[in-house]
């Protein structure tokens, strides 16, 4: 019986035995026992006046720890081929279609997007940003070209065969890098947040928070979207970490320490950043702001 059962009939109980004892001082004229009362407790009651009764309490819960993940696999690299890059592209954002890749550019006053011939470097088309804005990652949607701007909260949708300007949206956080898995864009803004956006009305629609074993991982930059998980180029940094889009955990590393020989890395050449996937062929491509190369790489496994 529930403890609030119990209660209801307590006081009824009381006034029974006290007439029973009642009872009892006519019959043999001596004096009744005292009549049996139920001391109120001193807790405060919202409603009426409690009545202790002894219930069982459950046993103590305890939560259970939260598993630390492991330390995430670190995978190394080859290079299969390199191919010429712009020395003048500051890389912000890169994707690859049909034997060409889209590349977005960075710095005020040069930000661009161009559609670049893979083999030769050759810039076959290009669309130049307002100097006021710092242009970061592209992505291919449909046939529209998506791209970011750094701290103008802004980004711009163009036409993907004629770069013809279409809209733009606006967004609350920075914009790094962009990209999507057929249903969301996903969005970076150099903290451990990664933005999913409705692809139609650009309105947020979720987040994830990525982190590793050593807790969250920042400055996640430019994005590519392949085979089920999220790589991102870690800013300032030779790797390039993959992310599960569904927890954020990340999955693995790629360290390509050594990539661009030292004899290329001369000022004003920058820091590792952009990534394009041929799914058609599964080749991956990396390069870098301001390198003079751009390589297609595999994937060495530990």
């Amino acid at each position: 019986m529930k403890p609030r059962v119990a209660l209801k009939f307590m006081p009824a109980l009381a006034l029974l035995l006290v007439a029973c004892a009642g009872s009892g001082r006519v019959a043999s004229g001596t004096p009744s026992p005292a009549p049996l009362t139920l001391a109120p407790t001193s807790a405060p009651s919202r409603t009426s006046t409690a009545y202790v009764v002894a219930v069982p309490l459950p046993l103590a819960m305890t939560a259970p720890a939260t598993a630390t993940p492991a330390a995430a696999p670190v995978a190394t690299y080859k290079v299969i081929k390199t191919y010429p890059h712009d020395r003048n592209a500051y890389t912000e954002g890169l994707v690859y279609e049909n034997g060409f890749l889209y590349e977005g550019t960075g710095l005020n006053g040069q930000s661009a997007l161009r559609k670049v011939d893979l083999e030769t470097g050759q810039i076959e088309q290009t669309h130049a940003i307002p100097d006021i804005y710092f242009g970061e990652g592209v992505t291919i949607y449909g046939n529209r070209i998506i791209q970011l701007t750094w701290q103008s909260h802004i980004g711009f949708v163009y036409d993907k065969a004629s770069f013809q300007p279409l809209s733009d949206f606006h967004y609350s956080t920075e914009g790094w890098g962009i990209t999507h898995d057929d249903h969301r864009l996903i969005m970076s803004d150099g903290t451990a947040t990664l933005h999913f956006l409705d692809p139609e009305t650009f309105q947020e629609v979720g987040t994830i928070n990525v982190y590793d074993d050593n807790g969250p991982v920042i400055k996640l930059n430019e994005l590519e979207y392949i085979h089920g998980e999220i790589y991102a180029n870690v800013w300032q940094t030779d790797r390039i970490v993959r992310i599960s889009p569904q927890t954020g955990q990340v999955l693995g590393w790629i360290d390509l320490t050594g990539l661009l020989s030292q004899e290329d890395r001369q000022p004003p050449v920058d820091v590792l950043n952009g990534i394009a996937y041929d799914a058609q062929h599964e080749r991956l491509f990396v390069t870098g702001k301001l390198w003079p190369k751009l390589f297609e790489i595999k994937i060495i496994v530990p």
